[in-house]
């Protein structure tokens, strides 16, 4: 991962400043968007231009002809053409290490992208120039805002049409609140669009194709007198707008920006890698390093602290030969080396690093080593969970919790062969943990018949897919009624439970209990009528 790959100094010192060096070098960052905004596509051609991909790239294509990107490698992605799950992948650019958490391309895995983006630093949002905004980029975006992650702002498939630019800044603003601050400007649109204006530098940034966008592509820095001549109106409507956005927008300011108040706003392409590089560059040059993470009591824990990590996911069957499982953590102090002595979860139990391993898809490599920002997997590492803390053997430390989301489908789940009882249960508490779906037990069902919640019904596809094809367990998934739930206490479970049109079931990580209601309105009258009764919201709700 660098360079560093002598033992562990004796002189605290040191050992403290190199710890701080390589952090400042790491940068740790996701993308979200809506699906189809080209995230998965954009991922690629990051990995291009830090030369971690050198064939390729661009293969994105439409529906039936799409090849799997570097990052998907589910059997059901590569056959649907979408991202079900997160993924890692770590490159070099300019001398910094870059680790970036692709997330799901999918609204029905929210829960998932919440808890990658608990292990970032900063995040690109991409947004389609033809559609702005959307439900899924909204509703992510809030995620990052409730986090304090600065956002970039990518508006990209500029090479198609796309709708006026000003209008785009406009949207961003109103409905998100924050403050659009264009660094490039556009000149053309659709197959007009030949560059970008860097507006630091008042250069134009000529780019050529080249073919299917599967090689970086060509720039060509030209000066203004030059690009008026031989860019003609698009010229002069980039300048115009440039007039106006100088006039009105507000300046760069790399502290609102890492307050969240600010998002630098790029154009471009990423199918032909318009662009690509200027937004590399910023993410080097604008997003923050890792730093101090407030631990369970909110006291800040300094990168050069001893070695301490995050969990914030877990996967299982990523190598189906050999049933494995694996945590990925997000170090977040010290330096972690392979088979140093470390503890983790509530009972802080010691847990092997001796197969830790950097994860792309079902690639894998060996990490020896790793620092503040740098994500590894520790394969079978038992009795980990997502939120966990893992840290130098001794040295206890505690993260605040991971939370669920809200979930708003729910299936009655039952194994359809009773030979396969066992499997169905380990599986079904396999996925529970990884977070593909929510287990929930109510007293009469059990783990025979469990509800299964999500936060949309495409979890439940994938969660009877891998029952069925990795734990060799078939499943029913019966519809259930229920629509909204609520987080509850024992005393008000007690009284609700006795009453129709209601459920109280338990989670199986945690034991908190929900109450499942089979009518928002129910819901709505029965606060009204019993305003004692504990009915909390969820994160992600509405």
């Amino acid at each position: 991962m660098s360079g560093h790959t002598g033992g562990v100094s004796t002189d605290a010192a040191p050992a403290a400043a190199d710890v701080r060096r390589e952090a400042a070098r790491r940068r740790t960052f996701a993308i979200i968007s809506h699906p189809d905004a080209g995230k998965t596509t954009l991922t690629e051609k990051f990995l291009l231009y830090g030369g971690a991909l050198t064939a390729g790239a661009g293969s994105v294509r439409g529906k039936g002809e799409r090849r799997a990107s570097a990052s998907d490698w589910m059997e059901m992605e590569r056959r649907r053409g979408i991202s079900v799950t997160s993924a890692v992948v770590q490159f070099s650019y300019r001398d910094r290490v870059l680790n970036l958490l692709d997330t799901p391309g999918h609204g029905d895995f929210s829960e998932d992208t919440y808890r990658v983006l608990s292990a970032v630093d900063a995040a690109v949002m991409v947004l389609d120039g033809a559609k702005g905004i959307e439900a899924q980029t909204r509703k992510l975006f809030e995620v990052c805002r409730n986090r304090e992650i600065p956002i970039v702002t990518f508006i990209n498939k500029w090479d198609r049409p796309a709708r006026d630019p000003l209008e785009l800044l406009d949207e961003i603003e109103d409905q998100l609140v924050l403050d659009p601050v264009p660094v490039t400007w556009p000149v053309g649109e659709g197959e007009r669009f030949s560059g970008l204006v860097d507006r630091r530098s008042r250069d134009f940034v000529r780019f050529a194709r080249t073919a299917g966008g599967a090689t970086v592509a060509g720039e060509e820095t030209v000066d203004p007198q030059r690009a008026e001549a031989e860019e003609g109106a698009a010229w002069h409507e980039a300048r115009e707008a440039l007039e106006l956005i100088d006039a009105a927008s507000a300046e760069l300011d790399i502290k609102r920006f890492e307050a969240g108040e600010l998002s630098p706003v790029f154009y471009g392409s990423a199918l032909t890698n318009f662009g690509v590089r200027l937004l590399l560059d910023a993410i080097v040059d604008m997003a923050p390093a890792p730093g101090a993470r407030l631990d369970a009591a909110g006291d800040p824990r300094a990168v050069d602290s001893p070695f301490s990590a995050v969990v914030f996911k877990v996967q299982s069957n990523t190598d189906p030969a050999h049933r494995d499982r694996i945590a990925f953590l997000r170090v977040c102090s010290g330096r972690f080396e392979r088979g140093m002595a470390v503890a983790g979860g509530d009972a802080g139990k010691a847990v092997s690093t001796r197969y830790a391993h950097t994860v792309v898809g079902r690639d894998r490599s060996t990490a020896e080593e790793a620092w503040p920002g740098d994500v590894i997997g520790l394969v079978n590492a038992a009795g980990l969970r997502v939120g966990d803390a893992v840290h130098t053997a001794g040295e206890p430390v505690r993260w605040p919790p991971v939370p669920s989301f809200a979930p708003s489908s729910f299936r009655v789940a039952r194994c359809s062969d009773t030979s396969k009882a066992k499997q169905f249960r380990s599986g079904v508490r396999q996925l529970d943990s990884e977070g593909v779906v929510q287990m929930l037990r109510r007293p009469e069902g059990g783990e025979s018949a469990p509800i299964l919640a999500a936060v949309g019904p495409l979890q439940f596809d994938v969660a009877e897919h891998r029952l069925r094809h990795e734990f060799g367990a078939p499943v029913e998934l019966a519809p259930a009624p229920w629509t909204t739930a609520r987080r509850t206490d024992q005393a008000s479970a007690a009284v609700l439970g006795a009453m129709s049109g209601v459920t109280v079931a338990e989670r199986a990580e945690g034991g908190e209990l929900l109450a499942l209601f089979e009518s928002p309105y129910w819901l709505a009258r029965l606060q009204a009528d019993h305003p004692e009764l504990t009915l909390e919201r969820l994160i992600g709700e509405g």
